[in-house]
C-alpha cells in the first residue's frame, strides 16, 4: 500500500527517537540496488603492488645490504623487538612479519637488521609514483607500496607490453632491487588478486571470459576482505574452498557478513564493476611501540605527548574538528583505554588537556609498575572544521580562540622551517625517532609526519 509520507507522519506521536527512526526508514535502502553496476567484456584495472616494499628500499639505498637477507625492525640496540617487513631472502628462511629479533636470528643468522627509515620510504613511495606516471596515468594511491590506473584502449590490446613498460622504467629510474607485481583485471578487486598470483616481479592477467578460472585455485584467506572472523564464518556455512565461495548467491554473503560487503564481493568475484561507496574520515591518530627503556608511565606520557601534538597537527592540515580524544595504552598482561569529551577542537592545547586527564586516570587505575608496551592516541568523532556549530560555553570561549591561533602560528613557522622549532610544552623524542612518521602500509605519510 502506498501511503504518502506527509499522511504517514500525522498519525505519529513523535520523539526524538522516532523521527531518527523515520529518516533512517525513508532514506537507507539496499546499498547494492542503489549503485551503478555493469559487467565489463575486458580487462579493464591495473593493480601494481611492490614487492618487499620496506626490506627492497633498504637494499636499493644501501649497497651493503643488497644480496642479503634483510629484516626491518622499529628500533636497534634491544632484541626485545620484532620484524616488521622482510625481504624475499628473509621469508624463504621462516622470517616473516611479527617474528621476534630472537627468532629472526635463529632462523635466519646470516640476517641484517635494520631500524626502520619511514622517511626515506615516503621519498622512495613518491619517486615511484612518478615513474609510474610516465607510463600510464595513476588512478588512485591505495597504500604506500599499492595502487591502481584504468587502462585505455591501447592497454587493452598490448596488456603484457604495458607492465612490460612500467616495469622497465621503475628499473632505468630506480635501480634492479625494487620490483612491483602487477595485476589486470575487469575490476579493481579481481586486479589486486591477480598482482597477488605471481610474486615478486609478477604480471598476471585475469579476463572476464576465463572467470573463475585460476580464482578457484586460491584459498579462501588470500582473497581481500576474507581475514580469520570471516573464514570462520564462512567454514561455519559450509564454505570450505573458492568453488563452494563462487557457487554461492549475493544475498547468502551479505548474510555471512552481516552487511552489504559479503554482497559487493560476490558481485566483484564475477567480474562486476561496482561503484565504490563514498566513504568520510573517521579519525586522526598515531600509535608508538615504545623502546623497553621508555615502558614505565614518566617516559611513556613524553611519548603521548609527542603523538599528541603531531596528530592535531594533521587534524588541522585535514581541516577538521573533533569531538572526543581517545588514549589506548597496551601492555603485557592488560589494556586500557578512556575517551574525553573536547567540543569542535583541532588545537593543541585541547588534545593535550584531554591527555593528561586521562593519564592521570590511567595511573590511578593501573599498578605503579606497569610496563606500556604501545601508546595509541586518537581525534576522532570529526567535522570539518568550516561546519562548526558556535557553543558560548566551549567553541566561543576566548581562552579556547586564544589556543587556536597559537596552535595554527607554530604551525606556519614549524612549516617554514620544515621541523619542530615551536612546541607547546617540552618536545621529548623517544628512541629511534620518527614517532608519529613510522612505517605504514595503509597510510601514506606526509613529510611534516617527520618534522
Amino acid at each position: 500500500m502506498n501511503v504518502p509520507i506527509s499522511t504517514f507522519l500525522q498519525h505519529l506521536k513523535f520523539t526524538p527517537f522516532t523521527v531518527c527512526s523515520i529518516f533512517v526508514l525513508i532514506v537507507c535502502h539496499d546499498p547494492i540496488e542503489s549503485l551503478h553496476m555493469r559487467k565489463p567484456d575486458t580487462i579493464e584495472r591495473l593493480y601494481l603492488d611492490f614487492d618487499g616494499f620496506f626490506a627492497a628500499v633498504e637494499e636499493t639505498a644501501r649497497p651493503a645490504l643488497r644480496g642479503k637477507p634483510i629484516g626491518v625492525i622499529p628500533f636497534e640496540h634491544t632484541t626485545a623487538t620484532m620484524v616488521i617487513a622482510a625481504n624475499r631472502k628473509a621469508k624463504l628462511k621462516g622470517v616473516k612479519t611479527g617474528v621476534s629479533v630472537t627468532d629472526a636470528r635463529r632462523l635466519c643468522p646470516d640476517i641484517a637488521l635494520v631500524p626502520q627509515s619511514p622517511d626515506l620510504y615516503e621519498r622512495a613511495h613518491r619517486r615511484l609514483l612518478l615513474s609510474v606516471e610516465r607510463v600510464i596515468p595513476i588512478d588512485a594511491v591505495c597504500s604506500i607500496d599499492e595502487l591502481t590506473c584504468r587502462l585505455d584502449k591501447g592497454d587493452i590490446r598490448d596488456p603484457h607490453g604495458l607492465g612490460q613498460r612500467i616495469k622497465a622504467r621503475i628499473r632505468e629510474d630506480v635501480g634492479d632491487y625494487l620490483t612491483c607485481s602487477i595485476g589486470m583485471a575487469p575490476n579493481r578487486q579481481l586486479a589486486k588478486i591477480a598482482a597477488d598470483m605471481d610474486k615478486p616481479d609478477g604480471l598476471t592477467i585475469l579476463r572476464p571470459e576465463e572467470l573463475p578460472g585460476r580464482l578457484l585455485t586460491l584459498p579462501l584467506e588470500d582473497i581481500p576482505g576474507i581475514g580469520g572472523r570471516i573464514k570462520t564464518r564462512l567454514i561455519d556455512a559450509g564454505i570450505w574452498t573458492m568453488e563452494a565461495l563462487w557457487k554461492t548467491q549475493p544475498k547468502q554473503l551479505r548474510a555471512i557478513w552481516g552487511n552489504v560487503t559479503g554482497e559487493r564481493l560476490w558481485y566483484a568475484l564475477h567480474g562486476y564493476e561496482v561503484q565504490a561507496l563514498p566513504t568520510s574520515r573517521a579519525m586522526f591518530g598515531h600509535g608508538r611501540v615504545l623502546p623497553p627503556e621508555w615502558r614505565d608511565f614518566t617516559h611513556a606520557f613524553e611519548a603521548a605527548r609527542l603523538l599528541t601534538i603531531k596528530a592535531a597537527r594533521r587534524l588541522r592540515r585535514g581541516k577538521y574538528l573533533a569531538n572526543t580524544f581517545g588514549l589506548w595504552l597496551m601492555m603485557k598482561e592488560d589494556n586500557w583505554h578512556g575517551e574525553r569529551r573536547l567540543g569542535e577542537a583541532n588545537d593543541d592545547h585541547a588534545g593535550l588537556t584531554a591527555l593528561t586527564t586521562l593519564w592521570q586516570i590511567a595511573r590511578r587505575d593501573l599498578p605503579s609498575r606497569s610496563r606500556i608496551v604501545q601508546v595509541h592516541v586518537a581525534f576522532y568523532d570529526l567535522k570539518p572544521s568550516d561546519a562548526r556549530q558556535l557553543d558560548l560555553l566551549e567553541q566561543d570561549d576566548a581562552v579556547r580562540r586564544k589556543w587556536e591561533k597559537l596552535s595554527e602560528a607554530a604551525d606556519a613557522i614549524n612549516s617554514k622551517y620544515a621541523k619542530t622549532v615551536l612546541s607547546v610544552g617540552p618536545w621529548t623524542p623517544p628512541p629511534g625517532g620518527y614517532a608519529g612518521g613510522k612505517i605504514a602500509f595503509s597510510r601514506v605519510p606526509d613529510m611534516e609526519d617527520f618534522w
